[in-house]
C-alpha cells in the first residue's frame, strides 16, 4: 500500500562515517533490546513500593496507576519532540531524563516522592519508541523493509522484556532493588550515547517541514484514529499475558514458578515463530505482501482467542499453551502496526504517529483493576467474555481502517503537501 507522501530515506540520519542504513537500524534495534532488557524500574516498581519501602499493595497500585498516566502523557511529548527537534536530540534528552528518574527511584522512600518518580518514569521509560521508529523510517527506503524493521522493533522489545524478568530477579536477590534501578539508569545513559554516536542533527529544511504538521492534523487522520482504537482493544488482550494471567494463576493457587513457565512458553514461541511468520506476511521483496488491515484483524482475533483460552484454564500446562497461542497474534499486530508507521505516516509526523499507537498500549495497560473486579463478580466466564468482546471491537475497527487507508483525502497528508510545507530532502 503506497502512502500519499514520499517517504524516501533521509540523508540526515547517517553520520559522516558513511555508516550504512542497515548498520544504523541494527544498532537501534540492539539498543532498544538492551533498553528493554534493562528496564527494571518499570518491572519492579510495584514490588519496590509494596515491599521494598513497606508501603503495601494499595500504594503499589497507586504507583502503577500514576505510571500509566505518565506513560500516556510521555508518548505525546516524545512524539512531538521527535518531529520538532529531531531523533538524535529527542533520544538524548529523553534518555537523560529516564536515567534521572531511575536514579531518583533508587533514593526515594516516602510515598509522595515515589509517586512523583513513578510519574516521571512513566513519561520517559517508553519515550524512545517514537524517535527510534522515525529513525528506522528515515534509514530504509522501501515499504517492506521499513515494515520488517518496525516489526523487529516490537520483537526486540518482547525479547528484552523476557530477559529483564530473569535478570531482574537475580540482581534484586543479590544486590537489592536499588541495584536494579541504578543498572536501569546506566542502560539509559548508554542508549543516549548510542543515539549521540549513531544519529546526526536534523537540518533546517527537515525541521521546517516538521513544524508544518500539528497534533491536531495528525489526530484528524481517520486511519490513525481507527487503528488507534483497534490497538487499544487488541493490546488489552495482549497485555493479559502480564496482567490477567497472574490474577488467574493466583486464584488457582499456583506458585510464581508456574507463571515463569508460561512466560518461557511465550518467549520460546516468539523466537521460533517470528522468522517464518515475517517471511509469510512481509516476504523478502520490496513490496508488502498483504494489506495491513486484514493482518491486524487476524492478529486481534488470535489475541482474543489466546487470552479467552487462558481465562478458563487451571493448570500450568493450560496457561502455557494459552501463552503460546497469543504469539501469532502478537506477531500479526507488530507487522500491521509496523506497516502502518512505515507506509501511512507522512514525512515530518512519524514520531507523532508512533506516539499515538504507543499511547494506545499505555491505555491498554490500565484495565487490570477492572479485570480483577470482574473475576470477583462473575468469575472466569465474565473475564473471558469481556476479553473476547475487546478482541471483537479490535477486529471490527479494521473495516473502517481499511476504508480510511484507501482514501486519498487524508487531512495530515494534505497538510504535508500544502504550499507552505517543504518536501523531505
Amino acid at each position: 500500500m503506497a502512502t500519499d507522501t514520499p517517504l524516501g530515506p533521509s540523508p540526515t540520519l547517517l553520520t559522516a562515517s558513511a555508516r550504512s542504513a542497515r548498520s544504523v537500524v541494527l544498532v537501534l534495534l540492539a539498543g532498544s533490546l538492551l533498553l528493554k532488557a534493562g528496564g527494571f524500574a518499570w518491572d519492579y516498581l510495584s514490588y519496590y513500593v509494596a515491599t521494598g519501602t513497606g508501603h503495601g499493595t494499595a500504594a503499589a497500585g497507586a504507583a502503577l496507576t500514576v505510571f500509566g498516566i505518565g506513560w500516556c502523557l510521555g508518548q505525546a511529548g516524545s512524539g512531538l519532540l521527535t518531529d520538532r527537534i529531531g531523533q538524535r536530540t529527542a533520544l538524548i534528552v529523553l534518555m537523560l531524563l529516564s536515567a534521572a528518574a531511575c536514579f531518583a527511584l533508587a533514593l526515594a522512600r516516602s510515598l509522595p516522592a515515589l509517586l512523583a518518580v513513578a510519574l516521571l518514569l512513566g513519561m520517559t521509560m517508553e519515550a524512545h519508541r517514537p524517535a527510534v521508529s522515525a529513525a528506522i523510517n528515515d534509514a530504509i527506503d522501501t515499504d517492506a523493509g521499513r515494515t520488517r524493521a518496525q516489526a523487529m522493533l516490537f520483537w526486540s522489545a518482547n525479547l528484552g522484556i523476557a530477559v529483564c524478568g530473569g535478570a531482574g530477579g537475580y540482581i534484586a536477590h543479590h544486590h537489592g532493588y536499588r541495584g536494579l534501578f541504578l543498572a536501569n539508569g546506566v542502560v539509559c545513559l548508554a542508549f543516549a550515547v548510542v543515539a549521540r554516536r549513531t544519529l546526526s542533527a536534523r537540518p533546517p529544511a527537515a525541521e521546517h517541514q516538521a513544524r508544518t504538521v500539528t497534533y491536531r492534523q495528525v489526530l484528524a487522520d481517520p486511519a490513525l484514529r481507527w487503528i488507534g482504537l483497534g490497538a487499544v482493544f487488541a493490546m488489552i488482550c495482549a497485555w493479559g499475558l502480564v496482567s490477567v494471567l497472574p490474577l488467574l494463576m493466583t486464584s488457582d493457587g499456583l506458585p510464581p514458578t508456574a507463571y515463569g513457565t508460561a512466560m518461557i512458553a511465550n518467549t520460546v514461541s516468539v523466537l521460533l515463530l517470528t522468522p517464518p511468520m515475517m517471511r509469510f506476511l512481509v516476504g523478502r521483496g520490496e513490496q508488502l505482501k498483504y494489506p495491513l488491515a486484514p493482518i491486524l484483524a487476524a492478529g486481534s482475533a488470535v489475541l482474543g482467542l489466546g487470552i479467552t483460552v487462558a481465562a478458563v484454564q487451571h493448570t500450568t500446562l493450560g496457561y502455557s499453551i494459552a501463552a503460546a497461542i497469543l504469539v501469532p497474534g502478537e506477531i500479526c499486530y507488530s507487522v500491521a502496526v509496523g506497516a502502518f508507521i512505515s507506509t501511512a505516516a507522512p514525512a515530518g509526523a512519524t514520531g507523532r504517529y508512533q506516539a499515538v499507537l504507543s499511547a494506545a498500549g499505555a491505555i491498554a495497560s490500565l484495565p487490570p483493576l477492572g479485570i480483577a473486579l470482574a473475576l470477583d463478580a462473575g468469575g472466569r466466564v465474565l473475564v473471558a467474555a469481556l476479553l473476547g468482546l475487546c478482541a471483537l471491537v479490535a477486529v471490527a475497527a479494521c473495516r473502517p481502517l481499511d476504508r480510511a487507508l484507501r482514501s486519498a483525502d487524508r487531512p495530515v497528508h494534505a497538510a504535508v503537501r500544502s504550499p507552505n510545507s517543504q518536501e523531505a530532502p
